[in-house]
């Protein structure tokens, strides 16, 4: 889908921080909306969209338990 996403999980992210999963988020958004920036009447509901996606991929990434991981 979105090839330049890169992985934010261990081991392929060491340090993961906000800018890094704010820009995944809007880099998805971007896709799936296929606005590279929306237009004045559509800018709340994107910013909305890539807040929930950041939030969510936050939750996943401090859920997730990596098995087998070299640190």
């Amino acid at each position: 889908m979105c090839r330049s996403i890169k992985t934010l999980r261990p081991p392929y992210a060491e340090q993961v921080t906000d800018d890094d999963v704010r820009a995944a988020a809007v880099q998805y958004v971007r896709k799936i909306s296929g606005f590279r920036r929306p237009a004045a009447h559509n800018a709340a509901a994107f910013d909305r969209a890539v807040d929930t996606i950041a939030q969510a991929t936050t939750e996943l990434l401090d859920s997730l338990e990596v098995r087998g991981s070299r640190t």
